[in-house]
């Protein structure tokens, strides 16, 4: 069965989509860029900043959907700049710990709002 994922904790839909899906025991969140939710603007600062800002609303659209980031199988990350990579790297280690989730990467054109990163990630409950 399919149901959305909702969370005042993430940054709300800012379009046609929902925050996540659940279906059967796998949970697909959309992506997400480095929005406070509380003020729905870019938080300040560089990659570092917006990196944990994008965790941070990744790991609420998984409690809101009974899972947590040691659930996630997959993860999908979208940058501003590949230079970034290295720094990206080194805050995204910071969330994982054993068996460390799949992962795809690319440098894309842009993002919304000029964002540095997005992040969509694949887990289960």
């Amino acid at each position: 069965m399919k149901s959305a994922i909702s969370t005042d904790e993430a940054p709300k839909a800012a379009g046609p989509y929902s925050q996540g899906i659940s279906f059967n025991s796998l949970i697909f969140t959309s992506g997400q860029i480095a929005l406070d939710p509380k003020t729905n603007k870019l938080v300040s600062g560089g990659i570092k900043e917006q990196v944990r800002q994008v965790m941070s609303n990744l790991k609420a659209v998984l409690s809101a959907a009974d899972s947590d980031l040691e659930k996630v199988i997959k993860t999908t990350v979208f940058l501003k700049d590949i230079n970034d990579f290295s720094i990206f790297n080194e805050i995204y280690a910071e969330y994982f710990s054993g068996t460390l989730p799949a992962r795809s990467a690319f440098q894309v054109a842009a993002l919304p709002l000029n964002a540095m990163v997005e992040i969509e990630m694949i887990a289960h409950r």
